[in-house]
């Protein structure tokens, strides 16, 4: 048998993985889930957000607006389809617009759902840390105090540290000090 790599098949075996892969492994398969719940819809416009947002995506589109121009002025042999104002290119260029607006926000919207998702994941983590942190601070206190050894940190500090963390206290305040949007 190997080392300690871990797998996304170590799932069963969780003491032989460091505790880094296995939060990696967990990471990816989320990330995975997430992909794979896609809508069609949402794979369209994640395809249509991607292409879009390329260099070669822009160059084609600068080739394509200076020879339908170019056309268009009657700078070349081939005869003007849509002379100045060039009205119709304005009407294909306005449909695309639209239509690609409204790929990149359902992907933004979808990409938005999926991040927030992971921030309540992290507050979810967070708050269970703060718990488990209180707890063990109870714990070294009692510890310390059956043992008689001093700590030589001020009594409204370890009061502090010692109570429970209201999130609403926290998010009230926040509120209050967060400039108004």
């Amino acid at each position: 048998m190997g080392g300690p790599a871990s797998t996304d098949h170590d799932t069963h075996a969780p003491n032989r993985a460091h505790p880094a892969e296995r939060n990696i492994g967990a990471i990816a398969r989320l990330e995975r889930s997430a992909l794979h719940e896609r809508t069609a819809a949402d794979r369209l416009s994640d395809a249509i957000s991607r292409t879009t947002g390329t260099a070669p995506f822009a160059i084609v589109h600068v080739v394509w607006f200076v020879s339908w121009i170019v056309i268009n002025l009657g700078w070349t042999a081939v005869t003007p389809f849509d002379p100045f104002p060039f009205s119709f290119l304005t009407l294909v260029v306005s449909l695309e617009a639209i239509f690609l607006s409204v790929f990149v926000l359902m992907s933004q919207n979808r990409m938005t759902r999926q991040a927030d998702k992971r921030a309540h994941l992290d507050l979810q983590i967070d708050l269970l840390a703060e718990q488990e942190l209180t707890t063990i601070l109870h714990m070294l206190r009692a510890l310390c105090k059956k043992h008689k050894v001093e700590v030589d940190l001020p009594d409204d500090l370890v009061r502090h540290q010692l109570r429970d963390i209201d999130v609403h206290e926290l998010a009230s305040k926040l509120d209050q000090r967060l400039p108004n949007q």
